[in-house]
């Protein structure tokens, strides 16, 4: 897709995902209070991006990194940090 109106759409798909399955589980917890939210939703959604990324880069780190607009050095802390490397 390379055309604005499609990536926003992507965009907005992504969003009221996460919006959703956010929601839903905040419903779930009922009486239980909310903890470490914020740390539970990167960590859901970090990994299986950092997953994917390797694979359609072939594992290179540098490519993955650029694609993903982080440096290779923070790539790898976050790849240690999932068990990745």
């Amino acid at each position: 897709m390379t055309n604005t109106s499609s990536r926003a759409g992507l965009d907005a798909s992504l969003s009221e995902t996460v919006a959703r399955t956010l929601q839903d589980y905040l419903d779930t917890l009922g009486d239980h209070e909310a903890s470490n939210i914020y740390r539970l939703v990167l960590d859901e959604v970090e990994r299986p991006m950092l997953e994917i990324m390797m694979r359609y880069t072939h594992n290179n780190q540098s490519k993955a990194a650029q694609c993903m607009g982080i440096n290779r050095a923070t790539l790898r802390t976050k790849l240690k940090r999932h068990n990745l490397l």
